[in-house]
């Protein structure tokens, strides 16, 4: 046996099947035997089965050990109540439908509170669908409830007991990892910087030394740049395992979510600094060494799951880096402007960044963000109100966590349907296969399909012979039931769906040859429940969203660019009327609208204009673009898991959101600095070219969306590139610097500038984009 067992664990994943099978063996099969031959219970010995079988094979519960005993624990009263209504909705079968659509769709939707509950819906559905079939029996429904339990107790103590198989690595330390590369890469930009780097810097004295350095500062900035690059790409979520996913509506999901988009727009800034960057410059290296120690403090609270000191270095020195600029504005040349702009960029995600890693681990939200429309809004809100606004967002057709819910509820319920007109016995096995085949688009189910009617006829054929052979031998029964569960389960998984169907047909036949007589036609009856159920399966799939991910992912995905564009319009209107703040979060500690003054976070824009101005009456111009990006996000998270037409070139989808990302991280950071109103009045011949740089830059956008529209059969012509010296809003603050001279607003000169540099940094992610589908 040492040979195939060595095998199995250097399977990918055979110690978590083989974990699994003893799992299922020992939680599964001791209530079973207990219940059925020691108290002689065959019904109740049944349900401690069922209690048992779809948490350990079919569950997916993440966190140590205490936290999965609190899960499971936590299920039982669930199932107390899927199994009542089963057992009182199976007078009929519309009743039984109808009960079975709202639980599978519930049970499947709930997936959109993040992996916890997603994980669960199987066993969520499974526990309706087992009492919800014929015979209907409320008298017996005391030992029903009274055999989930044990089952459930059963697996909840034997997880304790169990080995467990190496876990996946913590979003928060693929995450930790992400911010620690981009601090080194931070490091990296700043030495290049510090220097005589720079494509507008000497080569030193002799123009060697000097060059070899920067040489030198330059490569080890981009091996960097690609360690970063890297990094970041882990956290995708659709590179993350299911377990791991940060997508619930938690303070620590949504603040791992908001240091992951802070760190990747910090990364975006740093890659504008590496192509173009004028040197040497002092002030902005020291800036971008702060805020590398500010990251590289982030990814040890990450890393360490403790929130540490509150540490206000970098708002300190990005106040001083400020100050720095308003005091030599009147030689600043329109390069220097936008450099300035994009490291002080940097900085401020660098800043939010640490921000989200303290909030994601208890520390309570910072006096200075506590405003209306803050960069953190979720932390001032109760978890029943972060859980109802996470499903709210996706109560859309466009959602492809809805599609999927409807998609399967509408299959059971409709298979319970079929099932009860026609009668069929064991119809409850029609509905597991539906469960258990039944993909996210057509072509995966019906790829599932023929490897599993193949097993299953292979396990028929073999049950068949089994009962011919054995006849009614209760010892044989029991005996070869943990010998076809360990074996079954462990290597039936690495071998493929034919194999874990044939194992799951003689594991079924012997367990109902234990508690009804053993019948020769059960296991033709079990081959007919599987090509019933799975045919039902390809048909539902085929009628509900066929294409899946695969189909929604591209609409999605246009809507988020679309979306984004308008988002740019309506940002830079916002910061040009002072009007940008986010809709209050309502009356509270912390919401008023003094709060958060007189403490220099380093991003304002000088005094308020009072909170009566049209800034507090405005709605949050990023909402619509944010609850597009996630619903992006989900569509290619789920798409990442289809099989269908994996092997044809697919468009780069990352690249296609970085506009959109760009808009949403850099739009946030403005619209937290011009909080309720505040800042500098605009001249009026800047917002003219602010506005008319939106436009171009909103265009540039849409016209990459055609591209992703059109699947790159369209390459059209942008507007840009937009090169400092020619960029209209620039030359409008150098000329306000210039002309006006002591009497300049500096903070209006800064603000045009920081506006124009976000603008360009946009498009220049849209000329990414068209590029990319140009090659």
């Amino acid at each position: 046996m040492t040979g195939p067992l060595r095998w199995l664990l250097r399977q990918d994943q055979g110690p978590e099947h083989l974990r699994r099978a003893v799992w299922a063996t020992v939680a599964g099969l001791t209530g079973f035997y207990v219940l059925r031959y020691g108290f002689g219970a065959p019904d109740m010995a049944l349900y401690a089965l069922f209690g048992a079988l779809p948490l350990t094979l079919f569950a997916q519960v993440p966190g140590p050990a205490e936290q999965r005993t609190r899960t499971f624990l936590a299920v039982l009263p669930a199932g107390w109540a899927l199994v009542t209504a089963g057992t009182l909705l199976a007078a009929h079968s519309w009743s039984a439908a109808c009960g079975l659509f709202v639980v599978g769709f519930t049970a499947s939707f709930l997936g959109v509170g993040g992996p916890r509950l997603g994980g669960l819906a199987a066993a969520f559905q499974l526990y309706y669908l087992l009492p919800c079939f014929p015979p209907y029996a409320p008298e017996a429904l005391a030992g029903r409830l009274g055999g989930l339990t044990v089952g459930i107790l059963l697996t909840a103590l034997v997880d304790r007991l169990l080995w467990r198989d190496e876990q996946p690595v913590p979003y928060r330390v693929l995450l930790a990892d992400a911010v620690d590369a981009v601090a080194g890469y931070c490091a990296s930009t700043a030495r290049l910087m510090a220097g005589s780097g720079g494509s507008g810097g000497s080569s030193g004295p002799s123009g060697s030394d000097g060059g070899d350095g920067e040489a030198a500062d330059r490569s080890g900035a981009r091996r960097d740049q690609e360690a970063a690059y890297r990094a970041l790409q882990a956290t995708l979520l659709s590179r993350v395992a299911p377990t791991e996913r940060p997508t619930s509506a938690s303070l620590r999901d949504r603040a791992c979510y908001d240091v992951r988009a802070a760190v990747r727009h910090v990364r975006a800034q740093l890659d504008r600094l590496l192509a173009g960057a004028e040197g040497p410059d002092p002030g902005a290296a020291q800036l971008l060494d702060c805020a590398a120690a500010a990251l590289r403090n982030a990814g040890r609270v990450l890393r360490s799951g403790s929130a540490g000191p509150h540490d206000d270095a970098l708002a300190m020195a990005l106040s001083s880096f400020r100050a720095d600029r308003a005091r030599r504005l009147a030689g600043v040349t329109a390069l220097r402007l936008r450099q300035d702009s994009v490291v002080q960029a940097a900085a401020t995600g660098a800043l939010l960044a640490g921000e989200g890693a303290r909030i994601a681990f208890g520390a309570p939200l910072d006096a200075r963000w506590q405003w209306p429309g803050g960069p953190f809004p979720y932390a001032a809100l109760r978890a029943p109100t972060r859980w109802w606004r996470r499903l709210r967002l996706h109560l859309t057709p466009r959602s492809v966590l809805l599609q999927n819910a409807l998609r399967l509820a509408l299959a059971l319920a409709g298979a319970r349907l079929i099932v009860g007109a026609l009668d069929l016995p064991h119809g409850f096995w029609v509905l597991l296969t539906i469960i258990s085949l039944m993909r996210t688009s057509a072509a995966d189910t019906r790829g599932a399909l023929p490897p599993a009617f193949l097993g299953v006829a292979v396990g028929a054929v073999l049950a068949t012979l089994m009962l011919v052979v054995v006849g009614d031998t209760p010892a044989f029964y029991i005996a070869a039931a943990p010998v076809v569960f360990l074996v079954g389960f462990s290597v039936g998984p690495v071998l493929g769906t034919a194999w874990t169907q044939a194992a799951l047909t003689l594991v079924l036949i012997l367990l109902f040859a234990q508690i009804l007589p053993p019948d020769r036609h059960l296991p033709a009856m079990r081959l007919l429940d599987v090509v019933v159920g799975g045919s039902l399966g390809a048909v539902a799939s085929l009628l509900a969203w066929p294409k899946g991910a695969g189909g929604e992912l591209r609409r999605s995905v246009v809507n988020f660019m679309v979306r984004g564009a308008e988002a740019c319009k309506a940002v830079t209107l916002g910061l040009c009327q002072g009007s940008g703040s986010a809709p209050s979060l309502g009356p509270g500690p912390g919401s008023g609208p003094e709060q958060g003054r007189g403490i220099d976070i380093g991003i304002g824009y000088g005094p308020g204009r009072g909170p009566g101005h049209a800034g507090n009456r405005s709605a949050d111009p990023l909402r619509p673009a944010h609850a597009a990006m996630l619903l992006a996000q989900a569509a290619h998270t789920q798409y990442r898991t289809e099989h269908a037409g994996r092997d044809r070139a697919t468009p780069p989808w990352e690249t296609a959101m970085q506009p959109g990302h760009h808009t949403v991280s850099g739009g946030e950071l403005f619209l937290a600095a011009r909080r309720n109103g505040e800042g500098p009045d605009m001249p009026a011949d800047a917002t003219t070219v602010l506005m008319t740089l939106a436009d171009r830059v909103a265009d540039d956008c849409l016209r990459a969306t055609e591209v992703v529209r059109s699947a790159g059969a369209d390459v059209p012509e942008l507007s840009g590139p937009y090169p400092a010296a020619e960029s209209a809003p620039l030359r409008c603050a150098v000329a306000q610097a210039r002309t006006r001279g002591p009497d300049a607003d500096p903070a209006a000169v800064l603000l045009i500038a920081d506006t124009e540099a976000w603008l360009t940094g946009v498009a220049h992610d849209a000329a990414r984009v068209v590029r990319t589908a140009a090659r």
